[in-house]
């Protein structure tokens, strides 16, 4: 059996329900974004079964990307979570065949309360159709499923369908990325966005060395810090330069080296620095990245040493 050839058939057929829905889309989506912006409170999403799981998914994607929403299971409102429902709101029901009997059993109730419904189904003479202020058509030629029964090509099409409502309600709210950020703080983008140099700079124990001290001094304090780094710095603590494992080894190369010998001699004079502690971490990675180095030296506008960032800090809480 052609495994490759299957999947690859399954795929086709899947991406020509979505081809053909594209070609079909009319003034019914528009009057549905525009119900759902003008809702004052909640967009709630219910189906049953596989249209209830992707519904769920929906919720989740409206509620990401700024539109308030959750998913209420059909079963679990005849049994009191109907009150979850009020006049404000606005009902996305899920239903390829509109005949769902959970669903349909909460429809009449939905009305009673004079909340909105959009239904999205194959069938506008149907149940679900029928009660529905607007019919958002799920209709595919064939389910990819060989015998044609299990949802596949129909769930793919309800799943894409409740994406382009949801990106359309972006971009008419002008949802940027940092409004989303907002809703994933504990994201990779929340981190990206939202995380700062003062954050994660490390403002204790620095190993700061005068700048009369010696390499012998400068080993030392390289093994006690764990930066691989020394900072040296004047009386009042102005950054000077940097004296780092690999200065300590090319010092050891050069003539007439002796471990009494000023830091400064061998020392990196004017080392890379920011004052600016309120920069994002992933900016900070970026000028890192860009001078290649391992750590970035934080201090006031006069130069006085306030902290340092080093590379792992950045890549342990996963800023990229």
């Amino acid at each position: 059996m052609n495994y490759k050839t299957i999947a690859q058939e399954t795929l086709q057929i899947e991406a020509n329900a979505l081809i053909e829905a594209a070609k079909n889309i009319n003034g019914i989506f528009d009057k549905a974004v525009e119900m759902i912006l003008a809702c004052k409170g909640k967009l709630i999403v219910t189906g049953v079964g596989k249209s209830g799981l992707i519904g769920a998914k929906m919720a989740a994607t409206f509620a990401s990307t700024g539109t308030p929403s959750f998913f209420l299971h059909p079963t679990e409102a005849l049994h009191g979570d109907l009150g979850m429902i009020s006049s404000n709101d606005v009902v996305l029901a899920i239903s390829y065949s509109g005949e769902s009997e959970e669903l349909s059993s909460i429809l009449p109730h939905i009305k009673r309360f004079d909340v909105p419904l959009i239904g999205m189904t194959r069938d506008e003479n149907s149940t679900l159709g029928n009660y529905s202020d607007l019919v958002i058509k799920v209709l595919v030629e064939k389910e990819a499923c060989p015998l044609n029964t299990a949802p596949t090509s129909s769930t793919t099409l309800t799943l894409a369908l409740g994406d382009a409502l949801a990106v359309c309600l972006m971009k008419a709210r002008d949802f940027k990325t940092s409004d989303f950020a907002s809703f994933h703080p504990g994201g990779a983008l929340g981190k990206k966005l939202f995380i700062k140099v003062k954050n994660l700079m490390r403002t204790q124990n620095l190993p700061v060395l005068h700048q009369s001290a010696t390499i012998k001094d400068a080993i030392l304090s390289i093994s006690e810090g764990r930066l691989g780094t020394a900072l040296i710095a004047d009386d009042e603590n102005h950054l000077l330069a940097l004296m780092s494992d690999g200065d300590v080894r090319r010092a050891l190369l050069s003539e007439n080296f002796s471990l009494e010998d000023n830091v400064m001699k061998h020392a990196t004079l004017n080392p890379m620095s920011i004052d600016d502690a309120e920069l994002l971490a992933s900016d900070a990675l970026v000028l890192i990245e860009e001078k290649k180095i391992q750590l970035l030296v934080v201090t006031d506008n006069e130069k006085h040493i306030q902290g340092v960032l080093h590379i792992h800090s950045l890549i342990e809480k996963g800023i990229s």
